[in-house]
């Protein structure tokens, strides 16, 4: 299983419309990619883990892929179109990782 991970770090003062991001933004990417995405996962973050702190990412999204070439047929072919409606909904520049899920 290929899991690709987007996260938003939590800088300060960037904008990050949660709305758009729900309504818009994530169904766009889910009707593209279709059956190709196993699962999916986003988070908003809240705290630090000892709870004195801000999150170190805003939102992180995570998706599960069969494979890296499924991953790269639906989610990679539409990449353009992804980035092209970021501005829509934030001025933070993602971090992208694809890693291979051991458990």
């Amino acid at each position: 299983m290929i899991k690709l991970s987007v996260l938003y770090p939590n800088t300060p003062g960037a904008r990050f419309d949660l709305d758009y991001y729900t309504a818009t933004h994530v169904p766009l990417v889910l009707e593209r990619c279709g059956d190709a995405i196993k699962r999916g996962e986003m988070e908003w973050g809240i705290t630090s883990v000892d709870g004195q702190a801000v999150p170190p990412f805003r939102v992180v999204a995570h998706l599960l892929f069969e494979s890296t070439e499924t991953m790269q047929a639906s989610f990679g072919r539409h990449l353009p179109e992804f980035i092209a409606d970021l501005p829509n909904f934030t001025d933070i520049e993602p971090v992208v990782q694809v890693g291979t899920v051991l458990l």
